[in-house]
């Protein structure tokens, strides 16, 4: 299978992205189906938050150090603020902090998680997202884009995102903007938009947008958690306020989805940047898209199989 061979897996009766399950009501299970997306209010504590939010704040300070840890940031404000999360944009691949990693293990989550990928769950990529203040170059908007760009395995109606609102999501800190129904589309192809001070590693959008879909903006309160497909078409805007805008995610498989081969795909590219990020970062002299992603893969629930 290719990068452009995204089917879908037959089920019984007419839900082809859920599976069938006592929690979603018919009517949730209808609105996944047809818009690719479904918003669960105050699923996360406050209290596991807060405990979320010091590990970020102790992760910028450096006070703990995760193996493999991704921290990006703003260099630009280094020099005025230091080593604090006025820097830090974003931490991703967590999956060796012990606290963040709660996130992908609560029960709460993976009873929703299980929905979609089935009972043999793997964590496999985390993110952890600190929206700072923008400036007019709007470096940190995430311009539109599929997820499953970023994924060399499939089939992609078992991967589903966990996305939780870490404090108010709204349009005015820039939160997630979403295209009902894009998720029956096809893999588009990506790459980095062509505007000044949008060139943040790895934040690739859609190289041709269709304009005339209708966005939804989702507002979400603290604990809201949306969970979505990974061909649904989705970005955020630009933070407009003072404050940060955080969130927690992770992209969960089912551990019976398959590696697939992206060479001569549309997502080649990606391949190779990811590669040499991870070789200057290791200074390793070859690295496998596969091996990247075993690293980052961990098992929440079930039987590992395939991944």
């Amino acid at each position: 299978p290719t990068s452009g061979q995204v089917g879908v897996v037959p089920h019984s009766g007419r839900f082809c992205y859920t599976l069938d399950n006592d929690l979603l009501s018919r009517e949730q299970r209808q609105f996944y189906e047809d818009n690719g997306y479904l918003l669960i209010r105050n699923l996360v504590s406050d209290q596991d938050i807060e405990r979320f939010r010091k590990e970020f704040t102790r992760i910028c300070k450096r006070e703990v150090k995760p193996p493999g840890v991704m921290i990006m940031k703003d260099e630009s404000l280094k020099s005025q603020f230091g080593q604090s999360e006025r820097v830090v944009n974003k931490v991703q691949d967590f999956q060796e902090d012990e606290e963040l990693f709660r996130y992908c293990t609560l029960p709460e989550v993976l009873k929703y998680v299980e929905c979609f990928t089935g009972p043999n769950i793997m964590a496999m990529h985390t993110m952890l997202i600190n929206k700072l203040p923008d400036s007019e170059k709007q470096t940190f908007l995430h311009p539109m884009h599929q997820d499953l760009h970023y994924f060399p395995f499939r089939p992609a109606s078992r991967i589903v995102c966990a996305w939780t609102a870490m404090e108010r999501a709204d349009q005015d800190n820039g939160c997630l903007v979403v295209q009902p129904g894009t998720h029956r589309t096809a893999l588009k192809p990506h790459g980095y938009p062509d505007l000044e001070g949008k060139t943040n590693k790895l934040f690739h959008g859609l190289l041709e947008e269709d304009e005339k879909i209708p966005k939804v903006h989702l507002v979400m309160e603290k604990g809201d958690t949306v969970f979505f497909h990974p061909l649904l078409i989705h970005g955020s805007g630009i933070n407009r306020t003072s404050g940060f805008r955080k969130s927690i995610s992770c992209h969960f498989a089912s551990s019976e989805c398959h590696y697939i081969d992206v060479k001569n795909t549309i997502q080649e590219h990606l391949e190779k940047e990811l590669q040499d990020m991870v070789s200057k970062k290791y200074n390793a002299t070859s690295v496998e898209l596969k091996d990247i992603w075993n690293f980052r893969a961990r098992l929440v629930q079930g039987e590992r199989i395939n991944l």
